[in-house]
């Protein structure tokens, strides 16, 4: 069970650490007071995950078990590797028999059993080239990406979803029946197109929001259970398109 932190730490370390002044802006001295005051900080360090996000998937997946049962896993937007790491021990993947394939534009230090391609996703290469690295068919798709910030919400949130929506149509083209899809959104609402497509393909499509999700964070997650199958789901678009004809 993924426990939240509260109270104290194991770490040792006190929590409610100043930075000094310095010459650090006060935004910055905020942000980084807040990241080693952060309890999921700490316990990401403990337990020897590269990121907190680890546990944003693990509690996730505590409610709606969607690692249970993963032979192959597609981790895109992976750096620094949280989720990949959670991937590969779920899946049992080892570099002589890779289960999990991953992909960022930014370095990512090796981890065992997982493939990493350091390029960008909306790359027209990208997809064949996972593909060919997960060695079969996945039966989830987790995506953590998100554009980089402007500072405008509006023009973020248009970015990212964008994003969101190519990993979903990645996913429907990839994923073995039964499978499922994760990926990183934002507050504001999840266009109505991508929605109507993945409840085509999914018997279950929800937006999440994990504890461990800061809760200023406008950051949600848009998750689709139970992949239909590409027959399938063709089929039901036939029936739909005749009855509205």
């Amino acid at each position: 069970m993924t426990k939240s932190p509260i109270g104290g730490n194991r770490s040792g370390r006190k929590l409610g650490q100043k930075v000094k002044k310095g010459k650090l802006k006060a935004s910055s001295r905020r942000w980084i007071e807040r990241h080693i005051n952060d309890p999921y900080v700490q316990r990401a360090q403990l337990e020897g995950y590269r990121a907190r996000a680890a546990f944003k998937l693990l509690e996730i997946d505590e409610k709606h078990k969607i690692l249970a049962g993963a032979r192959r896993i597609i981790d895109l937007g992976a750096a620094p590797g949280s989720w990949s790491q959670i991937a590969a021990k779920v899946t049992n993947s080892t570099d002589a028999d890779p289960r999990v394939a991953a992909i960022d534009f930014l370095e990512m230090d090796p981890i065992p059993g997982v493939r990493f391609l350091q390029m960008d996703f909306l790359d027209p290469e990208a997809p064949e080239m996972l593909k060919q690295a997960i060695g079969g068919t996945p039966d989830l798709v987790i995506s953590d990406m998100a554009a980089p910030t402007t500072g405008h919400r509006q023009t973020d949130h248009l970015r990212t979803m964008h994003l969101c929506e190519v990993a979903a149509h990645f996913a429907v083209d990839v994923l073995a029946k039964g499978g499922h899809f994760l990926a990183k959104t934002f507050q504001g609402g999840t266009e109505r197109d991508l929605l109507n497509m993945l409840k085509q393909n999914f018997r279950q499509v929800i937006h999440v929001k994990p504890a461990s999700s800061r809760a200023e964070s406008v950051e949600m997650f848009l998750l689709a259970k139970d992949f239909k199958g590409r027959q399938a789901a063709d089929s039901e678009e036939t029936a739909e398109d005749a009855a509205a004809e």
